[in-house]
């Protein structure tokens, strides 16, 4: 074979120039090839590597989908500004929310009160405002002890299944027929405690088989898994494949419907403190807000002491639904 013809591979081969890159056939470039034969007619030649493409993981591929929604930009945004809001309300509320002044009962709004004042003459804007803070701090709560509860309790039945898996099932199944807000009416009214922590731990107590069920369906799908049956076979103690395969593989589901649930707290928490058996003043939430002036004759004289408290209110839920869904679109595979 002539010598010109004979491919050779130095020990040191020079870098790859990419200007004398001899086209593959049919002048498709270079293909799939790794190596590449670069050189004129004098018999040497030179060998190139082409660096592939690191493989991204489920985490890294669901930020970069994330990115690049719009919906989940905005909806991060103005929960971030709810967040800040919820925990430094002086950052754009600089009155007490409790100072009220009875001589402006109802009236519009004014140069420095642009939400006008409620039937106790407090303004609008700042209880708006600082109605943030019991409203989300409670949802926030709830939705970690929720996830904290339901997931660790339906991720062990899940994994290791039997009669525990058989009691949880049965369990959940008894919690998923009591309707949130009549659960909610019943344990606080048998308790006589105040404050957003009675709340929190009564959404708790009903949300919980919610995360649990999730976490369940979620584990008993990764435990199916052929690198989990490898880690077994090869020994793996139970701790090691609960923590380091099935577990980062099994959270997505539960972080996606925790997030829309928290949504759905704020408005419950709403709801419980319009009825009268939530929270109470002096706290100030919205839900406290709405009911002050759920009076017919208020709101028809003053509708502003309604419309303020109850668009916040819906622009935090839609904003954590929205944020919910792109992390669905992002995580679920079956939607890519």
């Amino acid at each position: 074979m002539p010598e010109s013809h004979v491919r050779s591979h130095p020990e040191e081969p020079p870098a790859f120039d990419g200007a004398n890159a001899a086209p593959a056939a049919g002048g498709l470039g270079v293909g799939p090839v790794e190596d590449l034969v670069v050189g004129g007619g004098s018999g040497r030649r030179a060998t190139g590597r082409r660096r592939r493409p690191k493989a991204r993981g489920l985490w890294a591929d669901a930020w970069h989908d994330l990115r690049r929604n719009p919906i989940f930009g905005l909806s991060a945004l103005l929960i971030l500004f709810l967040l800040l809001v919820s925990v430094w309300p002086g950052l754009i509320a600089s009155r007490d929310p409790l100072a009220c002044d009875l001589s402006r009962s109802l009236d519009g709004p004014a140069p420095g009160h642009w939400f006008g004042f409620d039937a106790q003459g407090c303004d609008v804007y700042t209880r708006t405002v600082y109605g943030a803070r019991a409203s989300i701090a409670v949802a926030v709560c709830a939705t970690l002890g929720t996830a904290l509860i339901g997931g660790v309790l339906g991720g062990l039945a899940g994994f290791f299944g039997g009669w525990a898996d058989g009691v949880l099932s049965r369990i959940t199944d008894v919690f998923f027929g009591i309707p949130m807000v009549l659960g909610g009416l019943v344990f606080l009214a048998m308790t006589e405690a105040e404050g957003i922590w009675p709340v929190v731990w009564v959404i708790v107590l009903l949300g919980w088989p919610q995360a649990a069920r999730i976490a369940r369906g979620s584990v008993i799908t990764v435990r199916q898994n052929d690198y989990v049956q490898a880690a077994r076979a090869l020994g793996a103690g139970t701790t090691r494949m609960l923590v380091k395969h099935v577990l980062p593989n099994a959270v997505a589901p539960v972080i996606v419907v925790m997030t829309i649930a928290l949504g759905t707290y704020v408005a419950l928490e709403a709801t419980l403190s319009f009825l009268g058996i939530g929270l109470q003043p002096p706290t100030v939430s919205w839900g406290v807000a709405i009911s002050d002036a759920s009076d017919g004759m208020q709101f028809r004289n003053a509708p502003h002491i309604l419309l303020y408290p109850a668009a916040a209110l819906s622009v935090t839920v839609l904003a954590f639904i929205m944020l919910g869904d792109a992390v669905r679109d992002a995580l679920d595979p079956k939607l890519r």
